[in-house]
């Protein structure tokens, strides 16, 4: 009758010839064409006429399936014409499969539900969330288990955990029949029960990636307004899973503290669903200062603000570190609310002046602003930054700019003029001539060019300047700073044993033959020479050679097992001689340009004279016996441990070991190497160093800590000046680069001061164990020409790197027993060393590692660094071949944008080590470095820069 209603689907069977002449026949179903029908058409009614038949017949709703938007003017008429004779019916719109418009369009007709997509989620797809998000605010969402769904669900534990996450996401749920007859049949943990579930906004609280599925369910559309919330957590696996940390994270809403509730965040089953609440926690309200007084009290708080000083340190009151003569500079940010003129200035003093020294601050950019100063005594100083409102200054510049515009009015002049009158008024007798003067001259300056000159007079502004109020003045915490001699910064150390210093190896040496050894160590270069322990050595658990428990008659032992009844850390071996012998040592050392530094090491033998005498300064085990120290894996069976916290050792024995270091001050020791100061107390060292520094600042404590990098620098920190590094370790081009920049750029630039020793007694490295004389030049070059600090312990330099079979120490070490040498031999490094350390002299460049710069190199066995000059007039430029048994070459960069040339530049070069000049055309150079000839060391400068 009303074919126009509907869209026939035609189609032509296989047999048939299609004949395109005539219209295919009919198939299928014929769909009414909604988009054009309405109630008053014969279709329309016919359609609201069997709906209301079936509702006459029993029917309590209808699904609409198979919508669409265009339907949605025909719906808007049908839904209330049904509703006016069945005021009870359910009706629902099918909208899965929709785009997400029309399904707004459709639920907006005036559904009592619309179909949700549950039925194709997979648990995890957001698009859930978003079709919530959608259209549950236009009509309530009912979540459908399709039968397909149900059949994945064929585990029990999975089917309640699937209608528990239908009934969390939909206001109702519908299931097949044959569904609901299993969950009967299969009863399982009800997740929901008879808890209800808020109607607001759903909100993932899990990452699509994550194994456990977190939803929120709100009882408002926003996180925001919520009051309270449920939480279903799914673990749609077969597998326990846990639940992830940071499931709440970012929610104002908490867990539930409802008694009973278990642990809501345990982990969960496989399969299982489980509903946990959160509730709005109450937020802390303070009582509100509303006085006048209050008011007052705020309008006095600084409108400057002063922030981020550098350098400083974090972590406590501790002090950055410098030598004396170093330049600081001083960085802070200093900014004010509104468009006024900021001035500011560094303040600095030495820790016993009163007064502050004054360094003018200036501004960049960005309300960054930067001074600096440098320490002219050694000990402790302390500088800070100080800001206020520049009225003067202010007015200064905005007169010049508006007259320089011609919009300057006399109003803005007699201003500038009461702020030179003001200023006379308080003045000094110097300062108020210069005022009076420039009173006067405005007053019969001709024009406002003249008036203007009067206030940019450089006389005018330094006396306004100097008697400027400072209004809203505002000052910064203090930073402390520790300016050392400069030997705590740069210094070449040599490490050896005295007893060693014989042709005879049963023959013990002395400190007199040490002097004997002075000008060889000298002439090497070297500044500093520091022996182990010098003090009587216990009997009680000696040593044997090579660590053995099994010493013969005449081993002498470990020097680090202090302590004998010839005395302890107040004395000195026997065998080595006596304090005058010492005291002449220490005095040709001062003739060879030497001073001696001694190992601070706390430790005792067992027959060590505190033993016996302050036996409440160690912890004795029950049955009287005392335990050995350790370090594992390595054991110390000769060494006992004091204890700082017994009730007996607060406070004696503190200040028995002040004592001990103030002692070998007395005679002439300013440089203390620390065994093992990790496994102190910080809070012992920090006080020991500041008693000592206080009354000795020339002191230089070296930290032997090869620990965790925060325990090292918190050593640091309180107070060593100086420490032992990782550089021991760190052999290929990226673990050198990133540990250098570490110290270079990062916080520890500040405060730490790296020493790179090559060796040490201890420590046998690897790298020289098999990499023979090439190694050791290697690592040599690498130490002195990175960092101010560098050692060397005594056989370095003959390559000696004979091991104990697969461990990083000395085979026949010289701990354990008496090792003469031969001090010169052929292959020997003597020669290597001693220009390392003249260069070092010689170059400032040289003495820090904080201007490191690593340069490309475009190789990775080759590693390339500059060291720019303090004065910036030079640069030493250093390569490296990281590799002792390959040749490498490679192309490298000269950094000539760091001395304002062009990549085609030229610059003049000395190769420091053979004396050759030369010149470099261009950025882009190439060198080959052996295992023979391993490095390079240039000097460049400006092409016409002078040669040294």
């Amino acid at each position: 009758m009303h074919p126009e209603y509907f869209a026939i689907r035609r189609d032509a069977s296989a047999e048939e010839v299609l004949d395109p002449r005539r219209p295919a026949p009919a198939t299928g179903e014929a769909r009414a064409r909604l988009r054009v029908v309405t109630l008053e058409h014969e279709v329309g009614r016919r359609i609201a006429d069997r709906l209301h038949a079936l509702v006459d017949q029993g029917a309590a709703g209808f699904v609409f399936d198979g919508l669409e938007a265009s339907a949605a003017p025909f719906l808007r008429k049908l839904l209330p014409e049904l509703r006016k004779r069945h005021a009870d019916l359910t009706l629902v719109a099918a909208t899965p499969g929709l785009s997400r418009e029309d399904a707004v369009e459709v639920a907006g007709c005036g559904f009592d539900y619309c179909l949700s997509s549950f039925g194709w989620w997979d648990m995890k797809a957001r698009w859930l969330v978003e079709e919530h998000r959608t259209l549950a605010p236009i009509c309530p969402l009912l979540a459908e288990i399709t039968p397909a769904a149900a059949s994945r669900a064929s585990d029990p534990a999975a089917a309640h955990a699937l209608l528990a996450a239908a009934r969390f996401t939909g206001t109702g749920v519908i299931v097949p029949g044959d569904f609901a007859a299993r969950l009967k049949d299969h009863a399982g943990p009800d997740a929901l029960g008879e808890r209800s579930i808020p109607q607001g906004g759903i909100e993932f609280l899990t990452s699509v990636g994550a194994p456990v599925t977190g939803l929120v369910h709100y009882d408002s559309l926003a996180e925001r307004d919520a009051r309270w919330a449920m939480v279903l957590l799914l673990n749609p696996t077969g597998e326990p899973q846990a639940v992830p940390a940071t499931l709440l994270d970012g929610q104002h809403l908490r867990l539930s503290r409802k008694p009973g509730g278990g642990d809501a965040l345990a982990v969960l089953a496989p399969h299982e669903a489980r509903l946990i609440e959160l509730e709005n926690p109450r937020a802390i309200n303070s009582k509100p200062r509303g006085s006048r007084k209050a008011a007052t009290s705020a309008a006095t708080l600084p409108r400057i603000v002063i922030e981020n000083l550098a350098p400083s340190v974090a972590g406590g009151p501790f002090a950055v570190k410098c030598v004396v003569g170093e330049r600081i500079d001083v960085s802070a940010h200093i900014y004010a609310d509104g468009h006024e003129k900021i001035g500011a200035r560094l303040l600095w003093r030495a820790e016993d002046e009163k007064e502050w020294r004054a360094v003018p601050m200036l501004e960049e950019s960005n309300d960054e602003w930067f001074a600096a100063f440098a320490p002219e005594r050694v000990g402790r100083h302390e500088y800070t930054v100080e800001a206020w409102d520049d009225r003067f200054g202010y007015f200064r510049e905005s007169i010049g700019k508006k007259v320089e515009a011609g919009v300057a009015q006399p109003v803005e002049f007699e201003e500038g003029r009461l702020f030179l009158k003001d200023a006379r008024d308080r003045a000094d007798a110097g300062h108020r001539d210069i005022l009076e003067q420039a009173l006067g001259q405005l007053a019969q300056a001709g024009d406002d060019r003249d008036r203007r000159d009067v206030f940019t007079d450089p006389a005018v502004i330094e006396a306004m300047e100097a008697l400027d109020p400072h209004h809203h003045r505002a000052i910064a915490a203090p930073v402390l700073v520790d300016a050392e001699r400069r030997e705590a910064g740069f210094s070449s150390w040599y490490e050896l044993f005295p007893r060693s210093m014989t042709d005879d190896k049963t023959r013990h040496g002395t400190l007199r033959n040490v002097i004997d050894h002075l000008p060889r160590v000298a002439a090497m270069g070297f500044d500093t020479l520091y022996f182990p322990p010098i003090h009587p050595i216990g009997t009680i658990n000696r040593k044997g050679p090579n660590n053995t428990l099994t010493p013969e008659d005449g081993d002498p032992g470990s020097p680090y097992a202090i302590g004998s009844a010839e005395g302890g850390h107040d004395a000195i071996h026997s065998e080595l001689g006596t304090f005058e012998d010492f005291r002449a040592l220490v005095s040709a050392a001062k003739d060879h340009g030497l001073e001696i530094a001694l190992d601070f090491a706390i430790q005792c033998s067992p027959d060590h004279p505190w033993l016996k005498e302050h036996p409440g300064w160690f912890a004795w085990r029950p049955d009287g016996s005392m335990k050995y120290a350790e370090n594992p894996p390595k054991k110390y069976q000769d060494i006992v441990n004091v204890d700082f916290y017994r009730p007996d050792a607060v406070p004696d024995l503190w200040l028995a070991l002040r004592d001990v270091v103030l002692l070998w001050v007395s005679e002439g020791v300013k440089v203390f190497r620390v065994d093992n100061p990790h496994t102190k107390p910080f809070a012992f060292w920090e006080w020991m160093i500041r008693e000592v520094r206080a009354a000795h600042p020339e002191v230089i404590f070296l930290s032997e800590a090869f620990t965790r990098p925060k325990v090292m620098y918190r050593l640091a920190k309180i107070g060593f000046s100086q420490s032992y590094t990782y550089f021991t370790w760190r052999n290929s081009k990226a673990e050198l680069t990133e540990y250098i920049e570490e110290l270079t750029q990062e916080a520890p630039k500040d405060f730490f001061r790296p020493h790179f020793f090559v060796n040490t007694p201890d420590i046998n490295p690897v790298f020289l164990q098999t990499g023979g004389r090439p190694a050791h030049r290697i690592r040599a070059v690498l130490a002195a020409t990175l960092s101010g600090l560098w050692g060397v312990y005594s056989g370095f330099e003959l390559c000696d790197a004979a091991p104990l079979p697969g461990r990083e120490e000395y085979a026949d070490s010289e701990k354990y027993e008496i090792r003469p040498r031969n001090w010169r031999a052929p292959g020997d490094i003597v020669e290597d060393v001693t220009l390392l350390n003249r260069l070092r002299r010689s170059h400032p460049a040289l003495q820090t590692h904080r201007n490191t710069i690593f340069l490309p190199a475009h190789n990775d066995n080759i590693i390339y660094y500059a060291k720019p000059a303090p004065d910036g007039d030079e640069m030493i430029l250093v390569a490296v071949n990281l590799d002792p048994h390959g040749a490498h070459g490679c192309e490298f960069e000269v950094p000539l944008w760091k001395l304002g040339l062009p990549d085609d530049g030229e610059v003049a070069v000395e190769d420091l080590a053979s004396g050759a000049s030369f010149r470099w055309q261009g950025k882009v150079q190439s060198l080959h470095l052996t295992p023979d000839d391993p490095y390079r060391i240039w000097r460049i400068a400006p092409e016409g820069g002078a040669h040294g």
